[in-house]
């Protein structure tokens, strides 16, 4: 089993990579026994969050990352709203365009936000993570 170190720097190469990098990231983790997933987000931010959460659970139940159990869920929602929680301040009202990276081993499970914030042609980036501690169920 990997580390939480591991399983956050694997959600973090998924999150800042290319959507060209993004399968073999994936396959490299696999060899690791990290599972991987990264999807595009965008908009504003305040209207955009429960679509951000919608899309990290989406992506981590239709890649295996997790399975379709409330804990599971929770978990996942719980890292993705931290992340954004942690960005928020800097990317309040205005629009921006990203990609959440998330990992898991074992019991550790990871959602990290790269973003891009816009304000005309003066954008500003930002990273966030979020961990979670979930009980691996068979």
């Amino acid at each position: 089993m990997n580390s939480s170190t591991e399983v956050s720097k694997a959600a973090i190469r998924l999150a800042v990579s290319t959507r060209e990098e993004e399968k073999a990231i994936i396959d490299e983790l696999q060899n690791k026994d990290i599972k991987g997933a990264a999807v595009d987000i965008g908009g504003d931010l305040i209207n955009s969050i429960p679509k951000i959460i919608e899309r990290a659970l989406v992506a981590s139940k239709k890649t295996g990352i997790i399975k379709d159990v409330h804990v599971h869920e929770g978990a996942v929602a719980g890292a993705a709203k931290d992340a954004i929680s942690q960005v928020n301040s800097k990317a309040l009202g205005l629009n921006f365009g990203g990609k959440l990276g998330i990992a898991r081993s074992g019991e550790h499970v990871v959602v990290c936000l790269f973003i891009s914030i816009g304000l005309l042609h003066l954008n500003d980036l930002a990273i966030a993570i979020g961990h979670r501690s979930i009980p691996i169920v068979d």
